[in-house]
């Protein structure tokens, strides 16, 4: 399942290959059937896929440091009881 495509975002990273889908599906319905916009759809599909992976990492990432900080905190009640 991938997020809506209707995003409308100037720092859109899969805006081209989302149009270039779109313009594919506006085709009609044989020409989806017959498979010619797999490649299409392919593309956004790896698109997507690294941007959920650039935004797993950041998360994890930011994840990472607020548990520091937590960690610090608790050493710091731990040491002032």
């Amino acid at each position: 399942m991938h997020p809506h495509l209707n995003r409308i975002n100037d720092g859109d990273k899969c805006a081209e290959v989302t149009r270039l889908l779109e313009e594919c599906h506006a085709r009609g319905f044989m020409w989806k059937a017959i498979g010619m916009c797999n490649g299409a759809k392919h593309n956004l599909n790896k698109c997507l896929r690294a941007e959920r992976l650039e935004r797993t990492k950041k998360n994890r990432e930011a994840a990472k440091e607020k548990r520091k900080e937590i960690a610090e905190k608790w050493a710091e009640i731990e040491a002032n009881s």
